[in-house]
């Protein structure tokens, strides 16, 4: 990975620690025993930016017709996975500052 992927990387891990009023784990990924990326409303999260990697994820949870709460996804002999908006789920669980 070069260094503007490691930076961008850095950027959205910081962004999303603030969004959620948690903090980023300072050598996630890079060394041992500093594992996940953010800690936060009582959750270890990886965040994940990719410039349009998900473009599909986000075509179903903005449909303007459906207008989904969420998103239930499955692959083949994997686990369920859901997604939703950091919007819904702070609706859902609180604004996570208190924790």
């Amino acid at each position: 990975m070069g260094k503007s992927q490691r930076d961008k990387g850095q950027r959205r891990e910081r962004e999303f620690a603030k969004l959620i009023g948690g903090h980023r784990v300072p050598l996630s990924g890079a060394q041992e025993g500093y594992t996940n990326d953010v800690i936060g409303m009582g959750l270890a999260w990886e965040v994940k930016a990719r410039k349009s990697g998900f473009k599909t994820i986000y075509d179903w949870i903005m449909d303007e017709r459906e207008k989904p709460d969420a998103l239930a996804l499955k692959a083949d002999n994997k686990p369920w996975l859901v997604v939703m908006t950091l919007d819904r789920f702070k609706e859902l669980v609180g604004d996570g500052r208190n924790n």
